[in-house]
């Protein structure tokens, strides 16, 4: 019995040897490319979010989901604590006919385009004094372009932004 009680352990020593024991090396895949006529090695760039890697209106449809509370953008949406969105880009601020709008709102002179959201959506107190946005500033600046992105397709006139 003693000899068989070896020969399982020499055996089961082989085996738990065995098992795992022939490591297997890391497959690296390597892609070289190169300019016609250059014999020097170009690496290829990572895709990054404005060469179009992501789709920035989608981004923007998700970041947009802390200011439905508040905001709508549908074509026939009403007005809620913020006015409806829809169509923003090109609108007089405060100017959305149903909705009341704060006496600093009333008073603007800011027509709605990309850099006034963007500088409204960055400090709103800020951008225009006396504003009564409760959710207050998206400090994030590629949340802000694709909310931007995301409000600038949601109008009658969007041409496939």
């Amino acid at each position: 019995m003693h000899k068989q009680a070896i020969f399982a352990a020499g055996l089961l020593t082989i085996s738990v040897t065995a098992c795992g024991s022939a490591e297997k090396p890391e497959v690296v895949e390597q892609i070289v490319v190169r300019e016609p006529g250059s014999a020097e090695v170009v690496a290829p760039e990572a895709p990054t979010p404005s060469a179009g890697a992501l789709d920035l209106v989608a981004l923007g449809e998700d970041a947009f989901q802390t200011c439905t509370g508040c905001h709508s953008v549908a074509p026939d949406g009403r007005s809620a604590a913020g006015p409806n969105l829809y169509g923003v880009i090109g609108r007089k601020a405060g100017s959305l006919a149903g909705y009341s709008y704060s006496d600093a709102f009333a008073a603007s002179e800011v027509v709605w385009d990309e850099a006034s959201l963007d500088g409204f959506l960055a400090d709103p107190t800020g951008y225009i004094p006396g504003s009564e946005m409760m959710a207050g500033a998206v400090p994030d600046e590629q949340a802000r372009e694709a909310i931007i992105a995301y409000l600038s397709a949601q109008s009658d006139n969007a041409s496939g932004q």
